[in-house]
């Protein structure tokens, strides 16, 4: 990013900026068959760019990154894109556990850990505890996630608690905190590559009153320069929250 451009986020208020940036990282497959390659080309890339993404956020003002990285629909892709996938998850919490724990970032994960390969859940477990202690950037990665699945186990746990006598009148409160992100602030901004509107199934309870941008730029090619733009913009923008 621009000097200018850094100044220029640090300078301005809080209340300028998002606390929260949830990213759909999309086009790591388009970006690699656009060159000839094959796509885990890019899921590769697009690991990289992760990686130099976390680096930014904490001098942009950014203290929760949630990034989408397998959706539960994913697992309708061909078995040599899912399991390379799986590989590149492993390899990056493999490679990345100190790096990140001596950065100060806090990684979590959300969405359903069953159907992952016990040995990532593990991996997954090991640097979540590693890194409890840091709060320099909060990041949560969704790996096996859908926002309707995390609704319907919620709701599930939910109706345990009130089964066992834990709660009489559940609320909204109630099945928020038996979501994935219990304890995590709502996004005040989303952003999706690649072009694409859809929201994908990505928090869509966390996300109801976030600021979307969709911007055309393919994930591997997203960098730290075209977040500090997005930013910028977010900052001229109006949240009402549905008042007036």
């Amino acid at each position: 990013m621009s000097a200018d451009t850094a100044q220029r986020l640090r300078s301005g208020g809080d209340d300028q900026r998002p606390r929260h940036v949830a990213i759909i990282m999309d086009g790591n497959g388009r970006w690699a068959t656009d060159r000839g390659w094959p796509r885990l080309v890019g899921h590769r890339r697009g690991a990289e760019r992760v990686k130099q993404i976390v680096r930014a956020c904490p001098e942009l003002g950014v203290n929760w990154l949630t990034v989408y990285a397998f959706s539960t629909e994913n697992w309708k892709r061909s078995t040599e894109e899912v399991l390379g996938l799986m590989k590149i998850f492993r390899r990056y919490i493999e490679r990345e556990a100190e790096g990140l724990s001596a950065q100060g970032v806090r990684l979590r994960f959300i969405g359903g850990r069953e159907r992952l390969d016990p040995k990532l859940q593990e991996l997954m477990a090991l640097i979540e505890g590693r890194t409890a202690g840091n709060s320099l950037l909060n990041l949560t990665v969704a790996i096996n996630y859908g926002g309707r699945d995390e609704l319907a186990r919620a709701a599930a746990r939910l109706a345990q608690k009130v089964a066992r006598g834990e709660i009489a009148d559940p609320g909204q409160d109630d099945l928020e905190a038996c979501l994935d992100t219990a304890g995590h602030p709502d996004p005040d901004l989303v952003i999706r590559t690649s072009g694409e509107t859809r929201t994908s199934n990505f928090l869509p309870w966390q996300a109801a009153y976030a600021e979307y941008e969709f911007t055309p730029t393919l994930w591997p090619d997203f960098t730290p320069q075209h977040l500090a733009e997005i930013l910028d913009r977010f900052g001229l923008r109006e949240r009402r929250f549905g008042g007036v």
